[in-house]
């Protein structure tokens, strides 16, 4: 049975990797270039399947080349299509994204294409109903709210990577059992100075189970209402750190459904991205579960 579905952003990428930023209006040789399946949802979804967990994406794609490459990526890592629609005559929603070596950061440019917004039927929502984890990011912002509540109706935690500060975004927040938010929404969505009062802030708003606050090079904080913890991130010598953030997400949705309590899951997911910016491609360099379990043994910590 599938126990993570996901519903958010699914975006066909092209990666170029390049030495420094380039000077405005000149031209600049790549090092390499590749395209790849990215968006926070979509990323973490298959980020989870690689870590052991069946998985399920709920959304809409063009019939289109952008199309064709994210449904066969998804086929590729064993992450299940059955609850996607196939639309024709629309564009995809794609990015194109410089890597850069000399400052270890990514620049991204996207267009959202012109797909219709999803409309949930009855297979995907008794797919939500079945799952134990629903995963959203802010995108297709309406079916996943009514998703959310379908999710609360039936006892399948929300996990929301809050990401982006979308129009209606509170609506999703109070449906959000798991909150996982970036350092720049947490400030921007609260108006606090620290992530400490932003996380304590949302918690007393919205009343998840939990809000884990990403704060990159850094690390984060997890706040249960009773106290602030910390969590680390884990040495790694970055080669692409786009979709590090995605693969988190998914790592967490895989640790709750393995059993792990909420600050063993920051620990788990901190490793797993840490050892994906080890290699190039957000949903490729994913490591195993057993792979990440040896690289947290060798940094002190036992799962």
């Amino acid at each position: 049975m599938v126990k993570i579905v996901g519903i958010g952003a699914n975006v066909f990428d092209t990666l170029y990797n390049i030495p420094t930023y380039p000077t405005e209006d000149t031209k600049m040789r790549a090092t390499a270039s590749k395209t790849a399946g990215g968006g926070p949802v979509a990323t973490g979804l298959v980020a989870a399947q690689k870590l052991g967990e069946e998985t399920a994406y709920i959304g809409v794609l063009s019939d289109d080349n952008g199309g064709k490459f994210l449904k066969e990526d998804f086929e590729k890592y064993g992450v299940s299509t059955d609850l996607i629609k196939i639309k024709s005559g629309f564009r995809s929603f794609a990015s194109v994204l410089w890597l850069c070596a000399d400052t270890t950061t990514r620049t991204c440019v996207f267009d959202k294409g012109d797909l219709p917004a999803l409309e949930l039927n009855e297979a995907q929502k008794q797919a939500i109903r079945d799952a134990e984890i629903l995963m959203v990011d802010g995108n297709e912002m309406d079916a996943a709210v009514e998703a959310a509540k379908i999710a609360k109706e039936s006892g399948t935690k929300v996990l929301y990577d809050c990401g982006g500060l979308y129009e209606g975004v509170e609506r999703l927040l109070a449906l959000t059992d798991i909150m996982i938010p970036s350092e720049e929404f947490s400030l921007g969505a609260t108006g606090c100075a620290t992530a400490e009062e932003a996380a304590k802030k949302l918690y007393e708003t919205y009343s998840p189970e939990i809000v884990v606050i990403t704060q990159g090079k850094r690390g984060g904080i997890i706040y249960d209402g009773k106290g602030i913890v910390s969590y680390p991130i884990y040495p790694a010598v970055v080669v692409d750190s786009n979709g590090s953030g995605d693969v988190f997400h998914g790592a967490f949705a895989a640790a709750i459904v393995k059993g792990y309590d909420y600050l063993k899951c920051c620990h788990f997911s901190s490793a797993v991205s840490g050892l994906k910016c080890t290699g190039v491609g957000a949903r490729e360099s994913v490591p195993s579960f057993e792979t990440t379990r040896k690289y947290l043994k060798e940094n002190g910590y036992e799962l």
